[in-house]
């Protein structure tokens, strides 16, 4: 710590208490003058006042990480426990490894997510060959797409860029977003705007580069047929920059790149619809009311979710948010996060995580304050999502929407009215049982991995499996 200057970060946590800099100093038990030099990055950041520093404001000594890093040590600590790998480093050794070799501990990561789909590969591939059938494909382009705008805190800024600069060029008028893209494939692209009421195999828009014809379902709603829209439009608009970008992420499978592809169009319709800067005014005005923000940008309230999650354009970020989406039966298929928070690979998440009581209240906004093994505490709005189907017979979907953020960003959410964020009871989580070490939670499903389990048949407890 000799040598780690933090002044920036150390500033941001003094406003946000609204402390000036000799209040701050005198419970710091240092003088105004050091703390001055030390947040001007003229003097780095020892021990004894980090120590304080935790003391007075209630963190941990990760906040001084940068965002990355915290979900690195999380990262890390989960390759650690994989009993295949060998590797004994507590929770001490891995943070300063990350802290002092990221680009070799962020290699160790892939590496080793690598290693496991090589492994489910030939697992898969051995299970065939029994069959007769031969076949040894097994890939998840899903998750290495997902993988990519995670670790890049779900912010892409040339797209994003791109596609503020397309708003202001097609001018909108009135707010009528859906028509301004319409007119801009017709005029600019020469493509036909065709809607069908069935398009068959349950699609819900097809676009033929050959004949220039895009039909679209007219079921959806204003805001799902405008998104459809943008996404087309994205390849027309920025088909280069969507190129660029797929080649930049080194995708190992065909699959991976159009799956890719479709996630950088689907960002940059996104990113038009949800025009960075007027978005994130509103956001701030609004106080990152979601169901407010819903109306006024008419909008789902996944889509605002979603773009919620993406605000972190350098000086000019929102609220660094984790997105989440699941279903009834615990499957998640959206996961993004600009926070520390981290999304275990392992399998499985938390059930006492607000996210799954949604489903118990459909509709109903559930508020969470969580606190993750590492010290860390989030507030968590969650609430289901329903996707009604267009026909009688078709089974609809319902999912849960979470849009979390570290507790210190919670009083510039309206969600965080009326709660101490000082003394509020947390509710404890984690990533997933397989990660987790809570050795008292009465709902672990699964003992942790690499931990030995103490047996004793003459004994019980609320945790199903004890860690000796």
């Amino acid at each position: 710590m000799s040598k780690t200057f933090v002044g920036a970060r150390l500033r941001q946590l003094r406003h946000e208490r609204g402390l000036s800099q000799s209040a701050l100093a005198k419970q710091l038990e240092i003088s105004a003058s050091y703390l001055n030099q030390i947040e001007h990055d003229v003097r780095p950041l020892t021990v004894p006042v980090l120590l304080r520093i935790s003391e007075v404001f209630g963190i941990d000594a990760s906040f001084f990480a940068s965002q990355d890093d915290t979900r690195l040590v999380a990262e890390l600590q989960e390759v650690a426990l994989d009993v295949e790998m060998g590797i004994d480093a507590d929770a001490h050794q891995i943070a300063d490894m990350v802290s002092t070799y990221p680009t070799l501990a962020r290699a160790m990561v892939n590496l080793h997510r690598r290693y496991r789909n090589t492994s489910a590969a030939l697992a898969a591939a051995t299970e065939d060959r029994a069959d007769g059938s031969g076949s040894a494909a097994i890939s998840k382009p899903h998750e290495e797409v997902r993988d990519y705008f995670y670790q890049r805190q779900n912010y892409l800024h040339d797209l994003d860029v791109a596609a503020e600069e397309l708003t202001a060029r097609m001018r909108f008028h009135g707010g009528d977003v859906h028509r301004e893209i319409r007119r801009r494939l017709a005029s600019q692209h020469d493509v036909q705007v065709v809607e069908r009421i069935d398009l068959g195999g349950g699609l819900l828009h097809r676009y033929d580069p050959d004949t220039r014809v895009l039909e679209i379902a007219p079921h959806l709603s204003a805001g799902q047929r405008t998104f459809k829209l943008a996404a087309e439009l994205a390849y027309l608009e920025v088909g280069d920059l969507i190129k660029a970008n797929v080649e930049e992420g080194n995708f190992t499978s065909d699959a991976s790149r159009k799956l890719a592809m479709l996630g950088f169009a689907n960002y940059f319709a996104a990113a038009t619809v949800l025009p960075y800067t007027h978005f994130h005014e509103v956001a701030e005005e609004y106080r990152y009311d979601i169901e407010r923000l819903s109306a006024f940008f008419a909008q789902s309230y996944e889509t605002i979710c979603h773009r919620l999650s993406t605000l972190q354009r350098p000086k000019l970020r929102g609220v660094p948010f984790s997105f989440v989406r699941v279903d009834r039966a615990g499957n998640m298929s959206k996961r993004q996060s600009a926070t520390g928070f981290h999304f275990s690979s392992s399998g499985g998440t938390c059930p006492l995580w607000n996210v799954y009581e949604t489903f118990a209240y459909p509709g109903k906004i559930m508020i969470q304050i969580a606190q993750m093994p590492d010290g860390r505490k989030y507030l968590w709005v969650a609430r289901t999502v329903e996707r009604r189907a267009s026909q009688f017979n078709q089974p609809s979907k319902t999912f849960a929407i979470g849009l979390g953020c570290e507790l210190r960003h919670a009083n510039r959410l309206v969600y965080a009215d009326g709660i101490d964020l000082v003394d509020a009871k947390a509710t404890p989580i984690g990533a997933g049982c397989r990660v987790c070490e809570r050795s008292n939670c009465p709902q672990r499903a699964f003992p942790p991995l690499g931990k030995e389990i103490d047996i004793s048949e003459h004994q019980s407890s609320i945790a199903p499996y004890l860690i000796g």
